[in-house]
């Protein structure tokens, strides 16, 4: 797990969003509403998207903030939840990464590498035990 991983706010424009995504070379980044909280995430297909939309409408891609391109649903996990059933979400809902929300604030983001990094441990040890 990434402890105080980036994040933007709702109200950011979408440009900001896509400069830290590159930047960091992020896939994603959790966006937060006015009180600090999870509110949705916005991922580089969300730019895309919302910048390919507003350039065929003749629109300006400036213009755009991160809550007219973000996606509201928040795949999530606790803290305690184990590292099994966090691999096996995001494989049934095929996310690349999952928010870690404790008592309504993010508190991280596990990714799949922190997930393949740590099956390929957990399997080192076993290996290492027979």
């Amino acid at each position: 797990m990434y402890p105080n991983p980036l994040t933007i706010s709702e109200h950011a424009p979408l440009v900001q969003a896509i400069q830290v995504l590159t930047e960091f070379k992020l896939t994603g980044l959790t966006v937060l509403d006015d009180s600090g909280k999870p509110c949705g995430k916005i991922t580089e297909l969300d730019c895309i998207r919302s910048i390919l939309n507003s350039v065929y409408n003749d629109g300006n891609p400036e213009n755009i903030q991160v809550a007219q391109a973000m996606t509201h649903e928040i795949h999530s996990c606790g803290p305690e939840d184990s590292i099994v059933e966090v691999a096996q979400r995001m494989l049934d809902t095929h996310q690349r990464r999952n928010a870690v929300i404790k008592d309504g604030a993010l508190v991280g983001q596990v990714s799949s590498s922190n997930i393949l990094w740590a099956l390929m441990e957990h399997s080192r040890a076993r290996q290492n035990m027979r």
